[in-house]
Formats: C-alpha cells, sequence, structure tokens
C-alpha cells in the first residue's frame, strides 16, 4: 500500500521528529502492509503552531468559501472512492463490498452535508436588542478510532472547517494510510496551508500530547470509555472543551407485538456488520418470554448464515479480548448458540460470529463493551422489565425498538436512556445528531448539532 513516510504540516509532507515507525498490518493475513511515521510530541507541537498560525485567516473566511473548500473535498473523495474502500480493507480488514458502500459512501455525503451546512448555517442571530455571534471555537485536536477510520475523520474535520476552525488529527495507528490518503484529499481540494494538519503515532504518545496541548481549543474523541475519561481529566485541567463519543452497550427491544422474524434477522445483521466493531451495534437482543426460544433458534440460524462473509477484528489484541469475553459468557452460565471462541481460519483475526442465549442483565457479556461480532439474548417478562434492562448498563449511545404498531415503538423509545434510537428498522441519518447519553460521551456529531460544537458563543447589546 502506498505511504508517506512524513506528516502533513502546515500544507506540505514534512519528515517526523519521531524516529519511530508504526507497522501496518493486514488483519485478514497478518502481513505488514506499510510503515508510516510515529509522531511524536515535538510533531504534535509543530502541527499545533501551524494550527494556530493559520487559524486567524481561516477563521476570517467568509462561510461560501469555506463551503466551497469542503464542496471540493467531497468531490474528491468521490473520485478516489475506490482507493478508499480497498485502503479501508487493507488495513482494516473489511470486506470491500461493505468498505466501498459505507467506509467510503458515508464518508462523502457527511463532507457533502456540511458543505451545504457552511453555506446555509446563520452564524449569527438576533435575540432582542443583541445580536448573538457563533464564532469558531479555535485549534481543534481530533483523535480517531480505527473501525469507522475514514467516517470518524471526516465527522470531526468537516464540521471544524465549516465552523472556521483549524484541526491538527491524529488517527488510529491500526489505520493510518485511510488519514494520509484523506490529507491528500484535502490538499487537492485546495484547503490553506495550516489548517488541517496530520501527526500519525501512538496515543499515549501522539494522542496524549495533543490532548494536553496548550494551543488546542477542543479535544474530539472518539474510542473507548476508559480512554475518553482520561482525555477529559486532562482537558478539564486546563478547562478545555471536550467533545467525547465513546462506548455502547446497546439494546434491541423486540416488543410481543413486533414481526419476530425481521427483527431478529436486522439485529443479527446489525451486529455481525463491521465485525461487530461498530460503538452503536445492538449487541443486546431483549425478547419476550414466550417468544424467547423462536427468537434464539431464528438468531442463531441467521448468525450461521454469515460464516466467511465477516472480515477480521482489527488486530490479535482486538480478537484475544473477544475470545475472552466469549469464553466468559459461557463460564458465567450464558448458552453458546452460534459460533464460540475457536478461530475459524488458521491465519488471520478472524472470530465466529457469535450468539449467546439465556443471559442475564447482570452477565459481564450484557453490561461490557464486546467491540466483536458477538450478540447476547435476553429474556424480558413484561414491558417495565424490558425497560429496566435495556436503562441497565453505564451506556446509552444507540438501541432499537420493534413493535406490531409505530406509535407503540416510540413510546418506548422515548423512555430509553440513550441518544439514538431505530424505530422498526429505521435507517441511519447522516444529518442527524449522533452521541451518547451516561459514559456514551459528552456531545453530539453529524448535522447542524455536530457543528454546533465547534462554535462558540458571542452576544452584542445594542
Amino acid at each position: 500500500m502506498k505511504a508517506h513516510d512524513g506528516i502533513y504540516l502546515d500544507g506540505a509532507w514534512r519528515p517526523a521528529a519521531g524516529r519511530d515507525v508504526i507497522e501496518v498490518v493486514d488483519p485478514a493475513d497478518e502481513q505488514v502492509i506499510a510503515r508510516v511515521p510515529a509522531g511524536d510530541a515535538e510533531d504534535v507541537d509543530a502541527a499545533v503552531r501551524a494550527a494556530r498560525a493559520a487559524l486567524p485567516a481561516w477563521s476570517a473566511t467568509p462561510p461560501a468559501e469555506r463551503a466551497a473548500r469542503l464542496t471540493a473535498l467531497r468531490d474528491v473523495l468521490a473520485r478516489r472512492k475506490a482507493e478508499i474502500a480497498e485502503t479501508v480493507t487493507a488495513e482494516l480488514g473489511s470486506p470491500l463490498a461493505f468498505s466501498h458502500a459505507v467506509h467510503a459512501g458515508l464518508p462523502i455525503a457527511v463532507a457533502g452535508s456540511y458543505a451545504e451546512l457552511a453555506a446555509t448555517h446563520s452564524f449569527e442571530e438576533k435575540v432582542g436588542n443583541s445580536t448573538v455571534l457563533h464564532e469558531p471555537i479555535g485549534v481543534v485536536g481530533a483523535i480517531t478510532p480505527w473501525n469507522y477510520p475514514l467516517h470518524q475523520i471526516v465527522a470531526k474535520v468537516a464540521p471544524a472547517l465549516a465552523a472556521g476552525c483549524t484541526v491538527v488529527l491524529k488517527p488510529a495507528e491500526d489505520t493510518p494510510l485511510i488519514a494520509q490518503l484523506f490529507a491528500e484529499a484535502v490538499h487537492e481540494a485546495g484547503v490553506p496551508a495550516g489548517v488541517f494538519n496530520l501527526v500519525t503515532g501512538l496515543g499515549p504518545v501522539a494522542g496524549q500530547a495533543l490532548a494536553e496541548h496548550p494551543g488546542v481549543d477542543l479535544v474530539s474523541f472518539t474510542g473507548s470509555t476508559a480512554v475518553g475519561r482520561r482525555i477529559a481529566a486532562t482537558a478539564g485541567a486546563a478547562i478545555k472543551k471536550v467533545a467525547l463519543e465513546l462506548g455502547g452497550k446497546s439494546a434491541n427491544v423486540i416488543l410481543p407485538s413486533a414481526d419476530l422474524a425481521k427483527a431478529v434477522n436486522v439485529g443479527v445483521a446489525n451486529v455481525m456488520s463491521n465485525s461487530g466493531q461498530t460503538c452503536s451495534a445492538w449487541t443486546r437482543m431483549l425478547v419476550h418470554r414466550d417468544r424467547y426460544d423462536e427468537a434464539v433458534e431464528l438468531a442463531a440460524a441467521a448468525a450461521a448464515k454469515y460464516g466467511d462473509r465477516i472480515g477480521p477484528v482489527v488486530n490479535a489484541a482486538q480478537r484475544a479480548r473477544v475470545r475472552g469475553y466469549i469464553e466468559k459468557g459461557v463460564a458465567e452460565g450464558a448458552r453458546l448458540v452460534a459460533g464460540g471462541p475457536e478461530s475459524p481460519r488458521e491465519r488471520g483475526y478472524f472470530v465466529a460470529p457469535t450468539v449467546l442465549a439465556d443471559v442475564t442483565p447482570e452477565m459481564t457479556v450484557a453490561q461490557e463493551e464486546i467491540f466483536g461480532p458477538v450478540l447476547s439474548i435476553l429474556r424480558y417478562e413484561d414491558e417495565e422489565d424490558a425497560l429496566r434492562i435495556a436503562n441497565g448498563t453505564v451506556y446509552g449511545l444507540a438501541g432499537a425498538v420493534w413493535a406490531g404498531e409505530e406509535a407503540e415503538a416510540v413510546a418506548f423509545a422515548r423512555r430509553m436512556d440513550t441518544g439514538q434510537v431505530d424505530i422498526n428498522g429505521g435507517r441511519f441519518n447522516p444529518r442527524a445528531p449522533f452521541g451518547g447519553y451516561k459514559q456514551s460521551g459528552v456531545g453530539r456529531e453529524l448535522g447542524a448539532h455536530g457543528l454546533a460544537e465547534y462554535l462558540q458563543t458571542k452576544s452584542l447589546q445594542f
């Protein structure tokens, strides 16, 4: 795979100060496919200084011109869609068709949505005798994960640029190649030098340096709740704003009146998508006791059909983590009805599509985020019991409700402590706000709500 041997700093590829490198491994065959610099604190400092220098001119750039640069960026990404898909497949292991449709298609749509918002959003308003200004917050430190690598980059960088902010991006070390491709696209789109900067590196080194840098005004992080907690503490010490999209343990609630076969099959597909490496995946399926056995049978059959159709998980550590959760689930009393901890292939970081039945709310697999192709099925007694179970974790990122009548599902969804709920299989909306309750995060991404995270408010009284 094509890889740059430097960092993207102030509009050009430059040698990194850090001498170490990161080996990029194809998780499907465990082979090293590229090497990129492991940037250090000196590299982060140089990137932040470039972003600060570019901030006055970019923040003063008319929104229409910022929109034009984002439109150009969307067009470059669209033209390179096949290359994007191939790159994500190589470093993440996602099946090529899924990479093309989701890993490439979704970021293009999001970039386009922010091009439109930059052109149409009102950055000031009248409130009585005041004029309220919505101004860019400043330099953004964006730290992104590996599971949807380009989407998460675009979901942070596009609204930041639309708002008039400048950015330093530290992507996940497992998927740096797509970040380098994105930097190329930014350059080709004519975004001025210093407005976007890229430092590849390790989280405890480059990520930490970015989060604690005094020149960064906002840290936007997507990843685990544990790391998010540390970033929030670091930022809090400096009274610095954070936007955190963290873990999830989303409930898929199937009410007795629902079309059970459809709800179960869509639910299994949701969990197996991206090899289960989706923070908003419906990893807990809640079924009424009277229909529980039927649901388990349907889920086991649906999971078995996936076989080799899902890709590997991202690395050996993640594979070991997922296997460990499966084993712990069985040890705590869950019943294995599909898949299991044994690897389905000799090479590659593959985990079999797995379904655990007879899971109870207090089990580890019902409380902690596994981040692999593992579904837990829980039974409930009545609607109040279902609500108690659905709300009974520290997370609140997403969820789903199925019922014979839409109004019944909506009434239940309104009582769920979670940031986004799909009703009877509702489609994902890239313009709707995405983010969590409780320990699933702080703030929102996507659409106008995502843009607002990168703005601060000033009022002028007359």
